[in-house]
């Protein structure tokens, strides 16, 4: 699978030569001292657990970035699950360059890879094809463009990428409103002249109500945020298929398998698979 179809390379270039010039600065002063400036090195990039590899392409654009006489061969694919040791690339040039580039790459492979493997973990402990596992806005600053498609190499889809690409009205925007139905008023015209996606967040079962009765034809999802189990079963049966449905709200890897039986459900968005995963631990090791 393409996963970097529409990734946007030229924003990730950015993005990635800010994080050089972080870390090197002025310069490598260990590697200047001790390095000779044509001196050639192979090395190995594996595994040092177990899970699912996201972001080798990535890891390869930033030594090319820097030096693109470094030959690297990538040997194993992205978003299948491997075993702790696994070898996943090969690379060879410019010790210097390798060096430079090490912790930049590194950083970005172990974020996307811990975020892949936490997306495939909730997929399997979810069991139910029928559902998809979302993303959120919960992502860290400047690296969303890397954190969501780590999300789709896991597994999992792509909530909206930010507040221009999608009209989620939620809870706030409701108050700001005096009510649902003042939303659901304005929406008449606003639906008229677009062609985004509408989503709306209710609280309770009688806000979902409220949307069934005079949401039709203006709304296309409707979130479920912190309902219980008991009422999300409720509101699936209230839904009658009329609305795509998301369930959101606390929900993670120790609670998400008590939706898996549900029918009617077509989203699950989880912001703990970007703004608390643990990084895959990788490491590149020079072998000549």
């Amino acid at each position: 699978m393409d996963y970097y179809k529409y990734f946007n390379f030229w924003e990730a270039e950015k993005i990635i030569k800010q994080a050089l010039r972080e870390d090197v600065g002025k310069g490598d002063i260990t590697s200047e001292l001790f390095i000779k400036a044509d001196s050639v090195s192979k090395a190995e990039l594996f595994l040092k657990e177990s899970g699912v590899v996201a972001g080798l392409e990535i890891f390869k654009f930033v030594f090319n970035l820097i030096d693109e006489k470094i030959k690297i061969k990538i040997l194993k694919s992205e978003g299948i699950y491997l075993e702790n040791k696994s070898v996943l690339a090969s690379l060879e040039g410019n010790t210097r360059n390798l060096l430079k580039g090490e912790r930049v790459a590194l950083n970005i492979l172990q974020r996307m890879s811990g975020i892949a493997t936490s997306v495939c973990e909730m997929k399997n402990r979810l069991n139910n094809g029928r559902i998809k596992i979302l993303d959120t806005r919960k992502t860290t600053p400047n690296f969303r463009i890397f954190e969501k498609v780590a999300v789709k190499i896991g597994g999992g889809d792509n909530h909206r990428f930010g507040l221009y690409d999608m009209i989620l009205i939620k809870d706030n925007h409701i108050e700001a409103n005096v009510g649902i139905e003042n939303v659901l008023n304005k929406l008449k015209k606003i639906r008229k002249k677009t062609e985004l996606k509408i989503e709306i967040e209710v609280k309770t079962l009688n806000q979902l109500k409220t949307v069934l009765g005079k949401g039709i034809g203006l709304i296309d999802v409707v979130m479920l945020d912190n309902f219980s189990i008991k009422d999300v079963k409720k509101a699936v049966e209230m839904n009658r298929k009329k609305f795509k449905l998301e369930i959101s709200g606390g929900i993670n890897k120790e609670n998400i398998s008590q939706y898996k039986q549900i029918i009617g459900v077509d989203y699950i968005s989880v912001g703990s698979i970007t703004h608390s995963v643990k990084s895959l631990d990788i490491a590149l090791n020079f072998i000549t």
